[in-house]
């Protein structure tokens, strides 16, 4: 029924969450990068991240808005939006950055892995706390599975491998990666969210937030690249942020939780790959285990989430699914 009240089909929502996790996963590869010509550091860039990803979306915002004014069909309450941008951009900013310190602190692929592996998990447990959704037998083995593959990444891999500092970053970008999802469901589920107001909302919440400790830590890094450092900002703020999250917010807001987590982990497999092909990252057999291991129940999320959703038709009766 949310899709339906959202406009939104589900079919579109679920290409939407592809092609953001799959945008998502080059975010990391080109912070390495970032990292590896200059000394900026993690805040200022997920500032200049938010900042630029800002300017964009009103780029392309403003002039449609100008040429189409649509009234909402039911238009959400002033103090529920505020308070909706508002905590959802806090967990933008904790999400970026604290997973590009994580990036920096034990390198991109465990960062990444970290991050969408223990996401999926504190999505599952909070989609059940909040939304209602069960995880069954399935469901708990797999985040049993989850948190294992989180022990071995932090506690097998080695210092020059597994950072436990970073693997800590990457749990907290985990966290408000979480929220985020989880509130961007619940909030959409009326059909009262604009997608894309969504999102141009959150990143100036997130930029004012970031700005002060951005500040603090330097904005403006020194490098003997400035061009190269300014093109990869510019793809950093275009296609892993502007892009990505806009089709993020708006599909999230019309699917399941637990399966937006499956869906982003296309992210993980596109940032292991480029770590080990583009920047010569070394995965060892530990964290190769780990890694599996998280996936694997990652996986075993998805199959209790096609239960759950094949458990859920079979008991609406004909007539209302003819409504659906």
């Amino acid at each position: 029924m949310s899709q339906a009240a959202s406009g939104l089909p589900l079919g579109r929502g679920l290409l939407y969450l592809i092609v953001a996790g799959a945008a998502w996963g080059t975010a990391g590869a080109a912070a390495s990068l970032v990292y590896r010509a200059s000394d900026m550091g993690p805040i200022a860039l997920s500032f200049w991240r938010c900042a630029g990803g800002l300017v964009l979306l009103l780029a392309v915002r403003l002039p449609r808005h100008r040429r189409r004014r649509v009234v909402p069909a039911a238009r959400e309450p002033l103090g529920r939006k505020a308070l909706r941008i508002g905590v959802t951009g806090l967990g933008l900013a904790v999400f970026q950055t604290a997973y590009f310190a994580a990036v920096e602190a034990t390198g991109l692929a465990v960062a990444t892995v970290v991050t969408l592996g223990a996401g999926p998990v504190l999505i599952a447990l909070g989609a059940r706390l909040t939304l209602g959704e069960r995880l069954g037998r399935g469901g708990s083995a797999a985040v049993a599975g989850a948190l294992g593959g989180l022990g071995v990444l932090a506690l097998g891999g080695g210092g020059a491998t597994v950072r436990p500092w970073g693997v800590v970053l990457a749990v907290v970008s985990a966290a408000g990666y979480s929220t985020m999802t989880l509130l961007t469901r619940w909030w959409g589920r009326d059909g009262r969210v604009d997608g894309s107001g969504t999102t141009v909302w959150t990143f100036a919440v997130t930029t004012v937030c970031l700005l002060p400790l951005g500040l603090a830590e330097g904005l403006v890094p020194h490098t003997a690249r400035p061009a190269h450092v300014l093109v990869l900002l510019i793809y950093i703020a275009a296609v892993p942020t502007a892009l990505a999250y806009a089709l993020f917010f708006a599909g999230a807001a019309v699917v399941r939780s637990a399966t937006v987590s499956v869906i982003m982990l296309l992210e993980p497999v596109s940032a292991a790959v480029l770590a080990v092909g583009l920047l010569g990252e070394r995965l060892t057999m530990t964290t190769l285990a780990g890694t599996l291991l998280m996936l694997g129940s990652v996986a075993g999320l998805a199959v209790a989430e096609a239960r759950s959703i094949r458990g859920d038709i079979r008991r609406v009766p004909e007539e209302e699914r003819a409504l659906v």
